[in-house]
């Protein structure tokens, strides 16, 4: 019999309920998608709704890129418009089986070539070498950051980036709200996101080293939401 949950709206729904996983062939191999139909409406309206700060930080983590790229967690595609023309094809990994339609759009509409796969990174298709990995808002909900870094290491060239905007555990009590949140209800209801994790010291971690990093508040630093503060990165792969 399937576990339940009391989500925030305040009545009983199996967990497979909002959140179900099936197969999908494509190519050689079997790739995962998923089913989180409240995530996926919520992500829809907020990725829709963006504020200048949210947009600029975007254009500033993809500024400078080039060749192919490996972009995860695509969303509704709402990176691809600040990809520079020095990209020659972005192929992005969406397992949100309501969110790739949205990045299909979004991709059709990019000044750069994008290829959408509803995937995760744990079953994307293997075999091709990328000169970056771009990760926005993604390594929250992976189940396990250390094993995806290390199999985006394995998909980069030498010398390879990996450009990186994650939410990221904060200190003192806004910490305690990331774990309270997380050990609670925000999973459940944001994707799986977990909002207190030590996301730079697990891409140090798994083969990289970070050249550029800072901090950035995108709420007051007061509000207590899990999700107030992002790092902002790029690492290259070691040698």
């Amino acid at each position: 019999m399937a576990a339940a949950i009391a989500p925030w709206w305040g009545r009983t729904a199996p967990i497979e309920s909002l959140v179900r996983v099936g197969p999908v062939r494509v190519g050689p191999m079997t790739e995962q998608t998923l089913d989180h139909p409240f995530f996926a409406k919520m992500w829809t309206v907020i990725s829709a709704h963006e504020t200048a700060l949210l947009r600029r930080l975007r254009g500033e983590n993809l500024a400078g890129l080039s060749g192919r790229v490996l972009e995860v967690g695509a969303g509704t595609g709402t990176n691809f418009a600040y990809y520079p023309d020095t990209v020659e094809h972005v192929v992005a990994l969406e397992p949100e089986t309501r969110l790739a339609p949205a990045a299909r759009d979004a991709a059709a509409a990019a000044s750069v070539p994008v290829t959408v796969l509803e995937s995760t990174v744990e079953t994307m298709p293997v075999g091709e070498q990328f000169d970056a990995v771009v990760c926005s808002l993604v390594l929250c909900s992976v189940a396990d950051p250390d094993t995806v870094l290390r199999q985006l290491n394995s998909v980069l060239k030498p010398g390879g980036e990996l450009r990186y905007f994650e939410h990221v555990a904060s200190a003192g009590w806004r910490g305690g709200v990331q774990r309270f949140a997380d050990f609670t209800v925000w999973p459940r209801i944001a994707g799986n996101c977990h909002t207190h994790r030590y996301t730079e010291r697990a891409i140090t971690g798994s083969g990289f080293t970070i050249e550029a990093a800072r901090r950035q508040w995108t709420f007051p630093a007061w509000v207590p939401l899990p999700i107030s503060e992002i790092a902002l990165g790029r690492a290259v792969k070691n040698p």
